[in-house]
């Protein structure tokens, strides 16, 4: 037998103990609390003939003596129960970072995903606020920096501190020795090291962080295995206080698994980036100014990049030649066909543009030689402003949306093929003419397919918002098509240039342009 002292103490955390391979006597005996054995642990005598040599037997002849009363033992609790408690705590931890990482993954665009990250470690390490800076070590960027609990206003007072004298600053320049943790900032009057970094606190530093209420922060880096150094979040403490151990190890964890979900999300987020300036590039750089008419256009590419595309040219004789289309489908070769499509239909209404039927007749001819896998719908529309007449030609698009103060409505056009749909297109043209004052809307179907609605539903929501327009901003065509894009999508942010979309069209492109005739 081996003569081992259970009075000693050695405490294993579970999950070493699975780590290497230790079996639950090893892991029960080295979490055995310390103190007096217990009687299963204890030394016994040895016994003589079967009889207990600490057992007497008591005389009869004398009354028993009450023992003295001893204070109630202390209750240890029993080694299994131990790793209950161990095990449950290690369980609820991992059911904790899988909520949070599920959300995480959940979250759409850049933006969405740093606030659900700064929120979650903010509530793992028990903060309130916090802040995110994006800085890619490879220059690509974006650099930004996202605010938890922060306003415009509180952000620009943390960068008017030194870079070096705050945490994340220390972990983006690379100092040496500046990996994040915990800095606890001394109150006025401290001598130097008594709390916090050794380094003295920067006075900048102390200012902002009495003007925003914070005492501590807790930062760490945020590195991905692939991209390198992404950037630093901080956390914001009210009172002078550090996470705990286990609050250190759950925010670890969670950082370093964000940390490689921000890197793809980051990839997703420069490619759509690059791929919406392409597209920018591609259609008019700015409209033209043409007497009696004034011109407005919205383009908000999809997150995948597609082919819709507008353009506005002036034409012999003070005419106006207005184009609308879109390229089926996404990224990259849809951009790219979209531009040659663009550039070749620029090309036939210079050439005959007070003929509709014609250019769209070259141009599906086109389309047939150079891409006879890809079909296209287009609208052109030749406008005299002086005479205020309109003489248009469809293939397959949706039909323009003439708005005025006494009416709103769509304008029959004559049912085509797209482009590239059938062996040789041509359909007849419609004239329109527009009253003094009435806005001409060209759009794309991609406004419709991202409402999420039955193409009905959608026509009847784009009409309703035509027709809602205020008698103040029918005068202004940039006002009319922001008008609509704000009613038709209500749910969407626009003001980055891209729109998250809806849960069926969010991959649309969309395209408005707006021609007021005076």
């Amino acid at each position: 037998m081996l003569d081992i002292d259970p009075r000693v103490r050695v405490d294993v955390d579970p999950l070493m103990a699975a780590q290497n391979d230790l079996g639950v006597c090893d892991a029960i005996r080295r979490i055995t609390p310390g103190g007096k054995p217990d009687a299963m642990s204890a030394p016994h005598p040895p016994k003589v003939a079967g009889i207990d040599s600490v057992v007497t037997a008591s005389p009869h002849t004398a009354a028993p003596v009450p023992p003295r009363t001893a204070p109630a033992p202390t209750a240890v609790p029993a080694p299994s129960t131990l790793i209950q408690d161990r095990l449950a705590g290690m369980v609820s931890d991992l059911t904790t970072l899988h909520e949070l990482t599920e959300r995480l993954a959940r979250s759409a665009g850049l933006d969405s995903c740093l606030q659900e990250f700064l929120r979650a470690g903010a509530a793992l390490v028990g903060a309130r606020r916090g802040l995110i800076v994006l800085e890619p070590a490879d220059g690509l960027g974006p650099a930004t920096t996202i605010g938890l609990g922060l306003g415009r206003a509180d952000l620009g007072h943390i960068e008017t501190v030194p870079r070096a004298a705050t945490p994340y600053g220390r972990i983006l320049d690379g100092t040496p020795g500046a990996t994040g943790g915990s800095e606890v900032l001394p109150e006025v009057g401290a001598p130097p090291g008594s709390s916090g970094y050794a380094p003295p606190v920067d006075p900048q530093h102390r200012e902002v962080a009495a003007r925003l209420g914070y005492a501590a922060s807790y930062a760490l880096p945020l590195t991905a295995e692939a991209t390198g150094r992404l950037g630093a979040v901080v956390w914001l403490y009210d009172d002078q206080v550090e996470p705990s151990d286990r609050q250190r190890d759950l925010v670890g964890l969670y950082v370093r698994h964000g940390a490689e979900h921000l890197a793809r999300v980051l990839e997703a987020e420069r490619a759509r980036t690059h791929l919406a300036t392409v597209a920018e590039e591609l259609l008019p750089s700015r409209l033209p100014r043409v007497p009696g008419v004034q011109l407005a256009a919205r383009h908000h590419t999809g997150p995948h990049g597609g082919g819709d595309w507008y353009d506005a040219l002036p034409l012999p004789e003070a005419a106006l030649g207005l184009a609308i289309g879109s390229v089926t489908g996404a990224g990259p070769s849809a951009i790219a066909a979209m531009g040659r499509l663009r550039a070749s239909l620029r090309a036939y209404a210079v050439m005959e543009g007070e003929d509709p039927v014609a250019v769209l007749s070259d141009l599906e001819l086109l389309l047939r030689l150079t891409e006879p896998a890809r079909s296209a719908t287009a609208l052109f529309a030749y406008c005299e402003p002086g005479s205020r007449k309109i003489l248009l030609a469809g293939a397959g698009h949706a039909p323009p949306l003439l708005i005025g103060e006494h009416r709103t409505e769509y304008v029959e056009t004559t049912l085509s093929a797209p482009l590239g749909m059938l062996a040789c297109w041509e359909a007849p043209s419609v004239e329109i003419e527009p009253a003094a004052g009435e806005t001409v809307l060209l759009y794309t179907d991609g406004l419709l397919r991202r409402t999420g609605d039955a193409m009905d539903r959608a026509y009847a929501r784009l009409h309703a918002a035509a027709a809602s327009v205020p008698r103040a901003a029918r005068e202004d065509p940039a006002a009319i098509v922001d008008h609509v894009l704000r009613t038709v999508l209500p749910d969407e942010d626009f003001t980055g240039g891209t729109g998250n979309g809806s849960a069926s069209g969010r991959n649309e492109d969309i395209v408005l342009l707006a021609a007021r005739f005076d």
